[in-house]
C-alpha cells in the first residue's frame, strides 16, 4: 500500500505492494489541491482508488464508476466506513473524472464485486496508519487503541478525530492493515438508506442538466424522420429570425439550434425547413425484419434417436432503454482544449472518441463524470456528449445539449430484436438433449448500412452470439444431457446497445418458458421439476425460498395463475415467483412478485432489494407491453405514451425480496433478476390464459 503526504490530507492509494509512481489521471484532493508536494502517489492497480482524510474529518474516495441510480456510491461508502470505523455520514464518494489509465467501466454487474477487495484494503490501511499516528502522539501501544465514529479512542477516554491525525499519519510508511472478517461487520450487510437519498428528493443532487457552466447555452438537434437519414438541404432563415436564437449549425446527425433557453431552441428547431435523404432502412418494417431474423436462425441438429420433442419458437422486439433522465451533456470546446460534463459508463473511451471527433489530442480533453438518472446500459454510449462537443466547436461557445424523450426513443440505442428456436428431447421422462439456436439484429459497421438486400445482409456464425462471442446463456443450469447452441445475425444500420441483462434477458426467458412446457408435457409441477433437475444447490435454495414465501401451488381464481423462473449469472443466482391476473388477456396485471437472490455478501441489502424490484418491473414491461415497432425505417414510438413501460397501475401490488445469507465475496446483482422476472411473468401468463406465448411483448 502506498501513500502521499499533503499539508492537511492523508491520502492512501491502492494497491498493496506496488510502486510509487505518480497517479496518472487521478483527481485533486478534497480541498482542490494535489497536496503540498504537488505529487499524488499511487500504484498500478486498475481501480486506482484514492482515499483521503481531510482536516475537516471528511473521508473522501473518488469513485472510478458512475452512479446511475444503482446505489454504487452508497455501497462503496459502506465498505469504507466499515473498515475505517467511520460514521457513514462522514464519507463522501464523488465521481472521478475520466482518467488516462485504469478501470472506469461501469457495467456487467461488476462494480461491487470488483471494488469490494480494493476499497476495504485501502480503508483498512488508512485506519492502521491513523491508529499508529495516535499511538505516537499519546505514547501508547497501538494495540490498546480503538476506532469508532471517525476517531481514535484511547483506553483513558481521550479521543482524536481522524482529521486531526492526518498530517502525522501521512508520514507513516510501513504500516498496512487487513480488512475485517465478515463476522465483525457492522456496516456491510446492514440495510442502509442511500447516502444521496435526501439530496435526490430535495433537488440538491446535480445532474448534467442542472449544471451552470459559465456561458453554456441550451441546444437541441433536429433529427431525420428515418433512422440514418441525412440532411440534403436546410433553410434556417425562419429559425434564425426567431427571438433568442444564437446559432444554427449542421452536425452529422442533423441540424442543431443554440438559443437563450430550451423553449427558444425547440421553437427554432421546429421552424427549420430541412430536406432529408431517407435512411438505409426506409423500405423495411417489422414484418420484413422478423422474416429475415427467422431465416438467419441456424437449423436445429438431429435429435437423439427414439426421443420425443418439446419445441418453441420465440420472437423478441426492439426495446428502448428510456432512462428517466434524458441524455444531456455540457460541452465547452475551444481552440486547444475542451471540457465535457455528462453521465458516462465509459468515460475513458468517451474522452478518446470525443477528442477524435473534434480533432484534439485526448490529453487536451477533460471529461467530468456526472451522476445519471437511470441508464440500463444506455450510458455505455456517449452520443449526446459527442454531439455537444461538435456543436460547441461549430458554434464557438459552450452549450448544454438535451435530447428530448422522442429523440432518445426514435434515434437512441435499443435492445436488438431476436428470434429463437429451442428444442428439448425427452427419453423415458428425462431430458437427454437441449438445443437453443437464435439470431439477433447486429449493428452494421457501415455508416450508411450494407448496400445489398435493401440495406440488410444476413450472416450466420458458428457457436457464438450475434455480437461474436460465445453464447451467453444455456441450460447448463439443469441436468439436461447434451446442451448445445448456435447463433446467426442480421446486420442493420441502426443504433443498438447493451440493454440490462443483455442477451440473457431474452435467451434465458425463452429457455425458462420451455422448461415449464417440458414439465407440463411430463405431467410434473414446474417447481418440482426444476428441483429435480437443477445442478446447483444455491439455485435450488432460492427456488425453494420463493416457493415457500410465495405459497406456490395455492388455489387461485379462474384467469389468475402463478409462474416461476430461475437464473444464474455473475457469480450469483435468483428465483422469481409471479402471480398474475389475466382475466382480461389484453390487459393483464401482475399482482405479486416474490424474489430470492444469493449474491454472496450483500453489501447493502436494501439496495439489492431495490435492484430486484427494478428488474421485476423490467420483466413485466418487456414481456407484457413495452417494445418498439419499426415502420418504413423509422421507430414508431416516441414517448412513454406509446412506449408502454410499466407505470404504477402495472406494477405489482405486493413485492418482496429475500436475500440469502452468505459470507463469500459479492457477486453481481444489477442485471441478475431480469431473466427470472421475465420468465416468471411469461409462465404465469401462459398458465392463466392456457396459451403458449411466443412473441414478446405479448400485447404489442
Amino acid at each position: 500500500m502506498v501513500y502521499s503526504l499533503a499539508a492537511t490530507t492523508l491520502t492512501v492509494a491502492t494497491p498493496i505492494g506496488c510502486d510509487t509512481s505518480s497517479a496518472e489521471g487521478a483527481e485533486p484532493s478534497a480541498d482542490g489541491a494535489r497536496g503540498a508536494s504537488g505529487v499524488l502517489v499511487t500504484g498500478a492497480d486498475e481501480e486506482m482508488l484514492v482515499l483521503e482524510v481531510t482536516a475537516a474529518n471528511r473521508v473522501v474516495v473518488r469513485l472510478p464508476r458512475v452512479e446511475v441510480g444503482q446505489g454504487i456510491t452508497t455501497a462503496v461508502a459502506m465498505m469504507i466506513a466499515e473498515e475505517l470505523d467511520a460514521r457513514l455520514v462522514d464519507v463522501d464518494i464523488p465521481l472521478a473524472d475520466a482518467r488516462t489509465k485504469g478501470n472506469q467501466y461501469t457495467g456487467g454487474s461488476s462494480s461491487v464485486s470488483s471494488l469490494y477487495g480494493p476499497a476495504r484494503e485501502l480503508a483498512a490501511t488508512a485506519r492502521a496508519r491513523l491508529v499508529t499516528a495516535a499511538a505516537r502522539r499519546w505514547h501508547l501501544p497501538a494495540w490498546t487503541l480503538r476506532t469508532r465514529n471517525t476517531m481514535v479512542v484511547a483506553p483513558d477516554g481521550r479521543t482524536a478525530t481522524f482529521g486531526s491525525l492526518t498530517e502525522s499519519a501521512a508520514r507513516i510508511r510501513a504500516v498496512t492493515g487487513r480488512p475485517k472478517p465478515a463476522s465483525r461487520h457492522r456496516v456491510i450487510g446492514r440495510p442502509t438508506t442511500r447516502i444521496d437519498a435526501r439530496d435526490i428528493v430535495t433537488g440538491k443532487a446535480k445532474y448534467a442538466g442542472d449544471l451552470a457552466v459559465p456561458g453554456a447555452k441550451p441546444a437541441v438537434v433536429a433529427r431525420p424522420p428515418t433512422l440514418g437519414g441525412k440532411v440534403v438541404s436546410v433553410d434556417d432563415s425562419a429559425a434564425r429570425a426567431l427571438p433568442g436564437v444564437l446559432a444554427v449549425v449542421r452536425i452529422p446527425s442533423g441540424v442543431a439550434v443554440v438559443a437563450e433557453s430550451f423553449h427558444h431552441a425547440f421553437k427554432a428547431r421546429d421552424a427549420l425547413r430541412i430536406t432529408w435523404a431517407p435512411g438505409p432502412l426506409a423500405s423495411l418494417s417489422d414484418a420484413a425484419i422478423r422474416a429475415r431474423l427467422r431465416a438467419a436462425v441456424p437449423r436445429l441438429g438431429t435429435p437423439p434417436s427414439g426421443s420425443t420433442q418439446v419445441e418453441g419458437e420465440f420472437a423478441f422486439a426492439f426495446v428502448s432503454h428510456a432512462p428517466m433522465e434524458v441524455l444531456t451533456a455540457v460541452a465547452d470546446v475551444r481552440a486547444h482544449q475542451a471540457e465535457i460534463w455528462f453521465s458516462s459508463q465509459t468515460p475513458m473511451e468517451a474522452r478518446d472518441s470525443i477528442a477524435s471527433a473534434i480533432r484534439l489530442p485526448a490529453s487536451s480533453v477533460r471529461v467530468h463524470v456526472m451522476r445519471g438518472g437511470g441508464s440500463f446500459g444506455r450510458r455505455l454510449n456517449f452520443d449526446a456528449a459527442t454531439e455537444a462537443a461538435l456543436i460547441s466547436k461549430a458554434a464557438r461557445r459552450p452549450v448544454k445539449l438535451m435530447w428530448s424523450r422522442g429523440d432518445d426513443i426514435r434515434h437512441g440505442r435499443m435492445r436488438p430484436a431476436s428470434h429463437h428456436r429451442i428444442r428439448a428431447s425427452l427419453v423415458r421422462g428425462r431430458v437427454v438433449a437441449f438445443e437453443h439456436v437464435m439470431a439477433s439484429v447486429n449493428e452494421s459497421n457501415q455508416e450508411q448500412g450494407p448496400a445489398v438486400q435493401g440495406g440488410v445482409t444476413t450472416t450466420v456464425f458458428g457457436r457464438a452470439s450475434a455480437a461474436g462471442g460465445p453464447l451467453p446463456s444455456d441450460t447448463g443450469l439443469y441436468n439436461f444431457g447434451r446442451v448445445s447452441g448456435n447463433s446467426g445475425g442480421v446486420e442493420l444500420a441502426m443504433p443498438l446497445g447493451a440493454w440490462r441483462s443483455v442477451d440473457s434477458g431474452t435467451m434465458r426467458t425463452a429457455e425458462e418458458i420451455v422448461v415449464d412446457e417440458v414439465a407440463r408435457s411430463l405431467g410434473k409441477d414446474p417447481v418440482a421439476f426444476r428441483r429435480q433437475t437443477l445442478r446447483s444447490k444455491a439455485v435450488r435454495a432460492v427456488l425453494d425460498k420463493v416457493a415457500t414465501a410465495g405459497h406456490w401451488g395455492r388455489t387461485m381464481p379462474t384467469g389468475h395463475a402463478q409462474g416461476v423462473a430461475v437464473h444464474e449469472e455473475y457469480g450469483s443466482c435468483v428465483a422469481c415467483l409471479v402471480e398474475i391476473d389475466a382475466t382480461d388477456p389484453k390487459d393483464p396485471r401482475v399482482t405479486k412478485v416474490v424474489m430470492a437472490a444469493d449474491v454472496g455478501t450483500a453489501v447493502n441489502p436494501r439496495g439489492l432489494e431495490a435492484q430486484l424490484m427494478g428488474t421485476s418491473v423490467d420483466g413485466i414491461s418487456t414481456v407484457l407491453q413495452a417494445g418498439l415497432h419499426i415502420d418504413r425505417g423509422a421507430v414508431r414510438e416516441g414517448s412513454f405514451a406509446d412506449f408502454r413501460y410499466a407505470r404504477q397501475r402495472n406494477a405489482p401490488l405486493h413485492f418482496e425480496a429475500h436475500i440469502m445469507p452468505s459470507r463469500r465475496d459479492p457477486g453481481g446483482a444489477g442485471e441478475l433478476g431480469v431473466p427470472a422476472a421475465a420468465g416468471a411473468v411469461a409462465n404465469a401468463y401462459a398458465r392463466a390464459t392456457g396459451s403458449r406465448p411466443r412473441r414478446f411483448p405479448i400485447n404489442f
